[in-house]
């Protein structure tokens, strides 16, 4: 593969990526599909174009410019629609119409009374303000012009007092924002125009050549200002009075210019102008669209981005392939490589990067994907009243950003957790590794349907004679304090009886000393005569360390020595679970010296987008698979937490019974921040020390409940998922007794002709606390086929806990 460098990891050229364990199906040539998931498959050529003539597109083409809209955690993003907002609030309360009523009502009452002059003392405030001499004696009858003027400009006061008073007492905003302000552009700004044209007309019915009276608008503004000059004369200038009729006009439209937003839509339709006209000399924009690559057009690489538009629209590239040719786009533009990534395109076409495998796709899907957004659908969510509006309907959905927080699944045996969530799980990932973006490790029983073994980069079989793959229970450590960790963990994790600690220090004074006696850690039959105290095992050890360059490494020997066979010596037990390994079935396995044997290290998949499996042994070595399972485990969470990669790693336990320990615990969370993540499945929560039921809900960030889960599994996830405040009415009806014979009368006949007593509602309304999902609900509430999911993304976005259709 050209990495040009970009993907290159430290120690990782020699040996080199291991090689599916078995042959590729249909010969030497990797599998690839005719068409992207979700999409129609490829038209035959009588159907090559559209009945119009057009030529149709690639299928992958309109997979690729499907919209994938910025959702909520869990929504499967691939052709997702928002939902339409709910009708009752498009409508308007009736209480809002009648609040728009009554003060209009109320306001044309008073308007009409002040015109007749019927409102009690309706000329006291005038003639207050007013001189004597502009009236006549004891009346409001106007004496010379100024009192006229005057009257005209009370008219005017009282008006814009009426209006504004109706406008804040009843509720035109809500009218107004109703009818017109939620509309969009330019519905909105053409009935604001429409509603401007309505007043002007009211305002300066001439214009329109309409024959009614003016409202108080203008004439009281002419009155004040002869008021303030004492003369008609100020009229003369013609510049005063389109002035006025000027300023009277903008008063006028200006609210309507605001709500019906004139001025930005101006703005937007000048600025598209000039754009037209600058397109004239100025290159047209670049297509948005996904399948043109508009991200490399941008940059100026315009070649590149023609190459791969023409292979996606030939059919030449899967949605795996556009997978990966983007994510690599992003890891050059990132590290500024931007030129050896068009070479590579231009020189590869649709090839470019493949995995080392060989692949480009899968040998066959069960699953729904998308790539394009890392996800993988597993179900439906439910609509419901605990379901959000914006996730009722939707696709439920599973990617990186949310398996880095973790997942732990919970569902008795039958439920459908292989089927449902490990298996598409496991698919999605392996397809991302063939993208480059992904390794993943399943560790699962034989047999289990987890694809096919060419859908794997790496196959191991614990106890079958023909695997290719064998082991290294020591991750290729070269440290023995590391190596002696995580192979304690995965003998005595589970056990309390045995300290951690000691454990470790007792593993340690042995490989230590054998390493640098042997170069290497010891085969597991000879650490099991070691942790014995076999004497001619020690002995032969001593013997190797009789230089003196070795006398700290005899020291940790003799150390061991003196502890072995005391009180608490931990070395009886770890060669106890050592015996569990050290059975002929597994005679060629975790890394003895026999020839053939190719040792697998968990280490690789922190260099390499790897697709791996282990299988546990069969019947008869359950014990054997559960110390497997807890040394994978532990070796993941050393590698995945040491060093830097740019591709997610995730491990998923088919079965994580036995595998949970408090060191494991400890790691899981931080697993977030190092771009990994872990899928734990479990029959029940029993399978887990008790002790460790509240940290592994803690630990983890997506929690999963099977319908079937027993009452007390559904405990645990009622405490970890919590409570929330809900709003509940509580209604009683209380029987009425009456004091008056009339009424008791009346009451009697009614209770006769409808058999019931006369009763009255009393309502209720109050905020309690409630718990998101019970633990009778876990157990009796959710259907066959159903889970209960909650999602936490590694940005801290929650997804609560809802029910899941795991068919849809």
């Amino acid at each position: 593969m050209d990495s040009d460098g970009t993907r290159d990891a430290r120690g990782t050229h020699a040996p080199p990526v291991p090689h599916p364990a078995g042959p590729l199906e249909g010969g030497d040539v990797p599998p690839r599909p005719s068409r992207a998931p979700d999409v129609p498959p490829p038209r035959t050529a009588q159907h090559a174009h559209s009945p119009h003539g057009a030529p149709s597109r690639a299928p992958v083409a309109e997979w690729l410019d499907q919209p994938r809209p910025a959702v909520a955690p869990g929504i499967w993003r691939y052709g997702y629609r928002p939902p339409k907002a709910a009708r009752p609030a498009q409508r308007l309360a009736p209480v809002t119409i009648v609040g728009f009523a009554v003060p209009l009502a109320a306001g044309l009452l008073l308007w009409s009374l002040w015109r007749h002059g019927s409102l009690p003392y309706q000329w006291t405030v005038l003639k207050l303000l007013t001189p004597d001499g502009w009236w006549w004696g004891g009346t409001t009858s106007p004496k010379n012009f100024k009192g006229a003027e005057a009257l005209t400009v009370a008219d005017g006061v009282v008006f814009a007092i009426l209006v504004y008073a109706m406008a804040r007492l009843g509720s035109w905003g809500d009218i107004v924002r109703h009818v017109v302000g939620r509309r969009a552009q330019p519905a909105r700004a053409l009935l604001a125009a429409l509603g401007a044209l309505i007043a002007l007309a009211f305002v300066f019915p001439t214009w329109f050549g309409l024959g009614w009276d003016p409202l108080p608008v203008l004439d009281p503004l002419f009155s004040l200002i002869v008021l303030i000059t004492g003369d008609y004369s100020v009229f003369a200038s013609e510049w005063l009075t389109d002035g006025l009729y000027t300023l009277v006009t903008v008063l006028v439209l200006w609210p309507f210019a605001r709500l019906g937003g004139w001025r930005p839509l101006a703005r937007e339709a000048l600025a598209a102008r000039g754009r037209a006209k600058a397109g004239q000399t100025v290159p047209t924009a670049v297509d948005r669209r996904p399948s043109q690559w508009p991200e490399l057009r941008e940059a100026g690489q315009h070649q590149a981005a023609d190459l791969l538009a023409a292979e996606v629209e030939a059919g030449r590239m899967n949605d795996v392939d556009c997978a990966r040719v983007g994510h690599m786009w992003t890891v050059a533009r990132a590290r500024a490589r931007v030129s050896s990534f068009s070479d590579t395109v231009l020189r590869e076409g649709a090839a470019a990067w493949t995995h080392p495998s060989g692949h480009r796709d899968l040998p066959g899907r069960t699953g729904r994907h998308d790539l394009l957004a890392g996800q993988v659908r597993v179900g439906q969510w439910v609509a419901g009243e605990r379901t959000p509006r914006e996730y009722g309907g939707a696709g439920a959905a599973l990617a990186p950003d949310t398996l880095g927080t973790s997942l732990l699944a919970v569902g008795p045996s039958g439920a459908g957790k292989t089927r449902h969530l490990i298996q598409p799980v496991v698919e999605s990932l392996g397809l991302q590794a063939l993208a480059g973006q992904c390794a993943v490790v399943a560790v699962c029983a034989a047999g289990t349907p987890l694809g096919p073994d060419s859908a794997h980069d790496v196959v191991v079989r614990l106890g079958d004679p023909a695997s290719v793959h064998d082991l290294d229970p020591y991750a290729e450590s070269e440290d023995p304090d590391e190596a002696a960790a995580f192979l304690a963990e995965g003998l005595v994790g589970d056990l309390d009886t045995v300290s951690g600690q000691r454990a470790v220090t007792a593993l340690a004074q042995l490989l230590g000393p054998y390493r640098a006696a042997h170069g290497r850690f010891p085969a597991l039959p000879v650490l099991r005569e070691l942790l014995e105290g076999e004497p001619s095992a020690l002995a032969a050890l001593r013997a190797a360390l009789a230089g003196d360059e070795h006398g700290a490494m005899r020291r940790e020997l003799e150390a061991r020595a003196r502890q072995s066979g005391s009180a608490g010596d931990p070395g009886p037990v770890l060669a106890d679970r050592l015996a569990v390994l050290d059975r002929p079935a597994f005679a060629e396995f975790f890394g003895a010296d026999g020839a053939g044997t190719r040792p697998f290290s968990l280490r690789a998949v922190a260099h390499h987008p790897l697709r791996v499996r282990i299988d546990l042994p069969e019947r008869g070595h359950e014990e054997a698979g559960r110390i497997v399972t807890r040394l994978v485990l532990a070796q993941f969470g050393a590698v995945a937490l040491a060093g830097e990669r740019t591709h997610f790693a995730c491990l998923v336990l088919d079965d994580a019974t036995g595998a949970v320990t408090t060191e494991s615990l400890r790691r899981i969370p931080r697993l977030r921040s190092r771009n990994a993540g872990v899928v734990l499945a479990l029959r029940t929560v029993g399978d887990v020390p008790e002790a460790l039921h509240g940290p592994l809900y803690a630990a983890v960030g997506c929690r999963m409940a099977f319908s079937g889960v027993a009452t007390w599994d559904g405990g645990r996830f009622a405490d970890a998922w919590g409570t929330e405040w809900v709003e509940t009415r509580d209604v009683a009806q209380h029987t009425v007794f009456a004091n008056q014979p009339m009424t008791r009368a009346i009451h009697a006949l009614r209770k006769l002709i409808t058999g019931k007593a006369v009763t009255t509602e009393a309502v209720t309304v109050r905020q309690v606390e409630r718990e998101r999902w019970s633990a009778s609900e876990l157990a009796h509430a959710v259907p066959a086929g159903h889970a209960v999911l909650s999602l936490t993304s590694v940005r801290g976005e929650h997804a609560p806990p809802l029910l899941v259709d795991l068919r849809g």
